[in-house]
């Protein structure tokens, strides 16, 4: 019997998509051994079809027309790694309908759109696989939906933004400031030119909201996902954690508490001894908390053509085998409605930095705003300058709002000058 032939159409070839092709390139025949099928490009839809790409393609299968690939009746699995909503979404629309089975990495999109595009997966029986969606070439979806089904999942916890973890790394471990760091990211080509998505949260928050929709069972939009970045981050703010014991990153993390879900990415203190303090550059790392299994952590590359593309090559052999075995990878799990909690409602621990009068009196004053407010003091320390000190606090958990309403009448109080800094504290408390 002779081997099949799986044809792909790809929509993008940047610095994935190109990493893509030459890994299904490459590895061909180890790729066929395990997919049971021969894994073809056959056509890919780019903006400029003349730039080089270092692919071993031929300049006839690259073409503007994105629709011409997902309506050709030869082509069986789309690869989306196009990025953005528009125009992906209604061609990954239109390549379902007409029977194709569908591979993408695009984060944003199933983050904003995912519904639409599951249900009419769903609807044809066709795979839709996503695995590079999230923390690029390390394992984390399958992980999610199908080792864990068993289990209940009830925290996550995770660095899953490149940029922004090697921005702080270079912060904490080199002195850098925030605008240093981000020149260097942008230099070594881990930030954009416009690093906005990455350094105020957007990008994080997509991925929280797709870790949490798998984890919870319950669709999670990025909208629903309580956001900060990274560009108030002071060296002040690095120093003084150091000095504390802590590290700061921004994290990622999705909590079922009494059948409610809350998402949320921010800055945040960890102790130095956890496990996440020691993930530095663009490394990626996600904790998953269980009922029976405890504490799982996947670590890895976050970001990059090679690493990502390894993810998007594995969906690519579920998605051939299915097509030539008739099966289907597990579709949609998002079949229950939870409520997303208001960011008010959770609970946490803070660290705050004022800088306050230097008189009598001062901290009682300070200490009865966060006492009739319900938020406990766990540590503070004061330290003076000539009529102006600065007392540094960290609470107990305490719910947020509690702790908003404090910072409003700490910011109306004759005796503080001014907030140098709020930051929430992770992995401490249980």
């Amino acid at each position: 019997m002779s081997e099949r032939t799986i044809r792909i159409g790809m929509l993008g070839c940047g610095t994935v998509g190109a990493a893509t092709i030459r890994l299904l390139h490459e590895h061909a025949d180890d790729i066929a051994m395990r997919a049971g099928c021969r894994l073809v490009v056959t056509r890919v839809a780019v903006r400029d079809p003349g730039r080089d790409r270092d692919v071993a393609l031929s300049s006839d299968v690259f073409t503007t027309d994105g629709v011409s690939i997902v309506d050709d009746p030869e082509i069986d699995v789309v690869c989306e790694v196009m990025g953005g909503v528009e125009p992906a979404r209604d061609l990954l629309l239109r390549a379902l309908s007409n029977g194709k089975s569908m591979v993408t990495a695009n984060k944003e999109l199933l983050a904003t759109e995912g519904k639409e595009l599951f249900d009419a997966a769903d609807a044809a029986g066709l795979d839709l696989l996503f695995e590079a969606s999230v923390a690029g070439g390390v394992p984390l979806i399958r992980p999610l939906k199908e080792s864990l089904a068993g289990e209940r999942v009830r925290r996550m916890l995770g660095i899953v933004n490149g940029t922004t973890n090697h921005i702080l790394t270079q912060m904490s471990d080199h002195g850098s400031s925030f605008d240093e760091a981000l020149a260097e990211a942008q230099r070594l080509g881990y930030a954009e030119a416009d690093p906005t998505a990455d350094v105020e949260g957007f990008d994080a928050a997509a991925k929280c909201a797709i870790l949490a929709s798998i984890a919870f069972n319950s669709r999670v939009v990025a909208g629903d996902v309580y956001r900060e970045g990274i560009t108030g981050i002071t060296s002040l703010d690095i120093a003084d954690a150091r000095r504390m014991g802590y590290v700061v990153k921004l994290l990622a993390i999705a909590e079922l508490d009494h059948g409610e879900i809350s998402a949320r990415v921010h800055p945040a203190m960890i102790p130095a001894a956890h496990p996440l303090a020691a993930v530095r550059d663009a490394f990626n790392a996600v904790f998953v908390e269980g009922e029976t299994v405890g504490q799982l952590m996947f670590y890895g590359p976050g970001a990059g053509g090679d690493p990502t593309a390894t993810a998007v090559v594995g969906d690519l052999v579920t998605a051939a085998r299915n097509r030539t075995t008739g099966g289907r990878a597990m579709g949609c799990t998002c079949v229950l409605e939870r409520r997303i909690r208001p960011m008010d409602d959770t609970q946490g621990q803070y660290y705050l930095n004022l800088h306050v009068a230097d008189r009598p009196g001062v901290l009682a004053e300070i200490a009865g705003d966060f006492g009739h407010n319900g938020v406990s003091i766990e540590r503070v320390w004061q330290e003076g300058a000539g009529d102006e000190a600065t007392l540094v606090f960290i609470t107990h958990r305490a719910q947020e709002g509690a702790l908003q309403k404090t910072l409003q009448e700490l910011r109306e109080s004759p005796a503080v000058r001014s907030i140098a800094s709020v930051l929430r504290v992770e992995g401490e408390e249980p």
